[in-house]
């Protein structure tokens, strides 16, 4: 007998992808006394940093939506949220990318696979079963980023307009669900994030040349924020730092911000501007 005849609103499911997201969002969990059941990504979860976090993990290959289900179902899991991301280029391999029965079924109806397409549909299935999916900043919304300027280095006339400009076609961009990031340098945009994810945009910018470029990171305007909500953190300061990069832009209060602080004293020390812009740069 399934345990989900019982409601157990002191449980939540988590289907953890990579970075420090799942970590974050358990500990938080943990606190409040919830208990977390982890459906981990293999080869993309931090399984060690969870395990001591959560009450258990299952560890499954991105596409086994019946075992996610059946895992959560059997602990009385009614709830759910999905923090971190899967490495999108690993989706073409067959030894990552395992579709069940519900994954094919889903994949089928789809009109494409664009990620949140994509994620609405893969919400959509966990809540036919059942499973409320929420946001993960619901127990989080202290990662949220301010608005403002976060470091001690303003921002100058030159870079305000590249930032301005770059948030306005981000947002066009994420309106084709492309991606989340692009950067721009004097005016012009030098790279777009793809499937290759946020730091890999960065790197290519650098290596055209891009010196003192500006790094945009906001909100899809179809956004679902119940997942893939844009993030940046210390990973994203250290590629603008090989990248010769000078700001990073991010939307305010629609980035989820890891290790602030951290972010903040690595910028400051490199001579780079961090701003929180709301609607668009002023």
């Amino acid at each position: 007998m399934h345990e989900n005849q019982e409601k157990a609103p002191g449980r939540v499911g988590l289907v953890a992808g990579n970075g420090m997201f799942p970590v974050v969002f358990s500990r938080a969990a943990r606190d409040r006394g919830m208990a977390v059941y982890a459906a981990a990504h293999k080869g993309e979860a931090d399984e060690d940093e969870l395990l001591p976090l959560v009450e258990k993990l299952c560890p499954v290959h991105v596409g086994e939506l019946g075992k996610i289900i059946e895992f959560f179902r059997s602990h009385g899991v009614n709830q759910a949220v999905m923090a971190g991301g899967v490495t999108k280029a690993k989706l073409f391999s067959p030894d990552y990318f395992k579709p069940d029965e519900l994954a094919v079924a889903l994949l089928e109806r789809l009109a494409h696979t664009a990620d949140d397409h994509a994620l609405r549909g893969f919400a959509s299935v966990l809540e036919e079963h059942g499973i409320a999916v929420r946001a993960p900043t619901w127990l989080v919304p202290e990662l949220l980023a301010p608005p403002g300027v976060w470091t001690k280095l303003p921002l100058a006339e030159e870079q305000r307009a590249d930032a301005a400009l770059g948030f306005d076609l981000a947002k066009k961009i994420g309106e084709l669900d492309v991606g989340q990031c692009l950067v721009v340098a004097k005016g012009t945009v030098v790279a777009v994030e793809a499937i290759e994810g946020t730091d890999a945009a960065i790197r290519r910018a650098g290596e055209l040349g891009a010196a003192g470029a500006c790094v945009v990171k906001v909100k899809k305007p179809i956004q679902d924020e119940r997942f893939d909500l844009p993030a940046v953190g210390v990973q994203t300061i250290r590629s603008m730092m090989a990248a010769g990069a000078s700001v990073l832009a991010v939307e305010a209060g629609a980035t989820v911000v890891f290790d602030k602080e951290e972010m903040v004293r690595l910028a400051d020390e490199a001579g780079i501007c961090i701003v929180g812009l709301e609607g668009a740069a002023e």
